[in-house]
């Protein structure tokens, strides 16, 4: 199986561009971890906790993934990564550089963005992406 189903919550655009980015980060980043381990459990044999293992450093992967996604994005796309890799942010990374950090959030949010305005094949599209 190719993609993975997502819920049907839907926002406009306009209400969309109007979120904070760092709320859509924060949808962003559950997106991406319901994906990452409903592609983990699906291929693997493994126990919860070697899946949890396997996931590695978040921070660090989202960063290198938008680095390779860049070039495939649209113009809105990239505006909605741009606006939170550049928001203010009240707290800092834990386990990544600052600039790691900022990318992983635009990261978050341009999932956050697709997954609020039912883009979801072009969700699947870039999670897909290796």
């Amino acid at each position: 199986q190719d993609t993975i189903p997502f819920l049907t919550t839907i926002i406009t655009k306009a209400e969309a561009d109007e979120m904070n980015p760092l709320v859509l980060a924060f949808v962003g980043d559950s997106v991406q971890q319901l994906y990452v381990r409903t592609r983990l459990a699906i291929s693997s044999d493994k126990k919860s906790g070697a899946l949890h293992k396997q996931q590695g450093n978040k921070g660090e992967a989202q960063a290198d993934k938008i680095e390779k996604l860049l070039p495939c994005l649209s113009e809105e796309e990239v505006a909605v990564y741009k606006r939170a890799r550049n928001a203010h942010y009240s707290s800092s990374a834990k386990n990544a550089s600052i600039g790691d950090y900022k990318k992983a959030s635009g990261f978050e949010a341009l999932l956050g963005y697709l997954y609020l305005t039912g883009k979801h094949d072009r969700l699947n599209e870039l999670l897909s992406i290796e």
